[in-house]
């Protein structure tokens, strides 16, 4: 109901947006891989699969702007969706007004409401490491480099956000996923073997004490 209220909101204001609607997790994941969105709104509790899982898989393509609709208010909960890659927040129960201020503040804020296609970058740099992501190939100072599958997860999720503090287990459930039973040491040893393959950037990866890690540019 929530869904199709917000959808006729938005779509009968005078500043009209085109709107699609997906009813489960999975559903909208498949529409977002598909097709080209400039915004994305996103409930946390979805069937088959839950509102972080969803935005997870979707900052390993495209860096849609993301805002969440959430009842879940406990801060540790914003925190999350703000670490996994959500614009903004929405909480229930809210005001349809409130969704259209802030899906109109968001939109411009992202360079000139241009489509998901157009923020994607095919090559990611950040200091002596670019990567390429047609390709999958990641260079350090002009060489390429070999990664495994998880060590390349890792550093683009990190290229992605440079001078963002990952925390071990927001890594954890952003690379291997929510249902991985794996723990922090995971995270610290293919940190650890990822700095080794760098080579000369491997002090770009920074561990932040009591915290996690974070990529710069220096």
């Amino acid at each position: 109901m929530i869904r199709e209220v917000v959808s006729d909101y938005l779509q009968g204001r005078e500043q009209s947006y085109e709107v699609e609607c997906a009813s489960t997790g999975k559903e909208g994941l498949k529409l977002m891989q598909e097709k080209s969105f400039d915004l994305i709104l996103l409930d946390v509790m979805l069937p088959g699969m839950s509102g972080f899982s969803l935005l997870r898989e979707l900052r390993k393509q495209k860096d849609t702007p993301v805002i969440m609709i959430t009842a879940r208010v406990r801060e540790e909960d914003r925190l999350k969706g703000y670490e996994l890659g959500c614009d903004d927040y929405v909480c229930k129960p809210f005001l349809m007004s409130e969704l259209y201020a802030k899906v109109g503040a968001v939109l411009r804020r992202t360079k000139g409401n241009g489509s998901d296609k157009d923020r994607e970058k095919p090559v990611l740099s950040c200091g002596l490491i670019r990567a390429d992501l047609a390709a999958g190939e990641v260079f350090v100072k002009g060489e390429k480099i070999d990664l495994t599958p998880k060590e390349y997860d890792l550093l683009i999720m990190l290229m992605r956000r440079p001078d963002q503090i990952f925390t071990r287990e927001v890594l954890l459930e952003l690379v291997w996923g929510m249902d991985y039973d794996g723990t922090d040491r995971t995270v610290d040893n293919h940190v650890k073997k990822l700095r080794k393959s760098l080579g000369a950037a491997h002090s770009q990866i920074r561990t932040i004490y009591g915290k996690g890690y974070k990529l710069t540019g220096k």
